[in-house]
């Protein structure tokens, strides 16, 4: 039997081979964007789980390098430690600390922050050790959770509006008290407040001070603060605050 095969005409051949093409095209348009996609997702991930773990790396090396570095009225590293755990454990965002020195206590605190996405706040006086702390918070990568003020924190302290969830007191010793009295209502309940240099036998008169023994003999009366102390370094009064009044 004849088998009958219609006719192809020039104009219909090279319609098909447009077509094949097109789709060709299309499909391998297709292929590259899911490849892309692909390799998208983890590149995004990688470089995002990096970030943290790179400043991480890069505080504990500082910390590490600079150990006996900090002579100039700095906390020792058993309470940036503890800064840190306290930052980390009440999930603090809003900190404000008081005396600022070259930036030991600055650092830590500024560390946890960068993981609760939180900022600082912190005051110095002195102009050399607060360019110091700037240069220190720029080496050690933190610069960007920090906000470093040159000035009188007694004027300053009764400026800032807050709120503030997290305090750390380290100034002038004979003004604990007044600093405290001032951040009371910027302090958001549920916040922390913590003081250094405070300890049980402070009450007699804490390194030759009357302002810590004052201080925590004050806070202590104070029915909508809990207060506790912690003495593995320089001594820390921790007053957390449960209730407006």
């Amino acid at each position: 039997m004849l088998a009958i095969i219609p006719e192809r005409t020039e104009g219909s051949s090279r319609a098909g081979i447009s077509i094949k093409r097109i789709a060709m095209k299309m499909k391998t348009f297709v292929k590259l964007a899911i490849f892309l996609l692909f390799l998208s997702v983890p590149v995004l991930n990688n470089t995002y789980g990096q970030t943290g773990d790179d400043l991480d790396r890069r505080v504990k090396k500082f910390l590490t390098e600079h150990s006996h570095y900090w002579f100039d009225m700095n906390i020792p590293a058993s309470d940036g430690q503890l800064l840190y755990d306290l930052i980390i454990k009440g999930n603090y965002k809003s900190a404000l600390e008081i005396g600022t020195s070259t930036g030991h206590s600055a650092i830590w605190i500024a560390w946890a922050l960068s993981k609760t996405g939180g900022k600082l706040i912190t005051i110095e006086i002195n102009e050399e050790r607060y360019r110091t702390a700037l240069e220190n918070f720029r080496e050690v990568g933190l610069s960007d959770y920090i906000d470093v003020r040159l000035a009188d924190a007694h004027k300053l302290v009764r400026e800032l509006k807050g709120p503030f969830d997290f305090v750390f007191s380290d100034a002038d010793k004979d003004w604990y008290k007044n600093y405290f009295i001032e951040l009371d209502p910027k302090l958001k309940v549920g916040g922390c407040f913590v003081t250094h240099n405070i300890t049980e036998r402070g009450r007699g008169g804490n390194r030759g001070y009357g302002g810590p023994a004052i201080y925590l003999e004050y806070v202590r009366s104070l029915d909508n603060y809990e207060t506790t102390l912690n003495s593995t370094g320089g001594g820390m009064a921790i007053s957390y605050k449960r209730s407006k009044k």
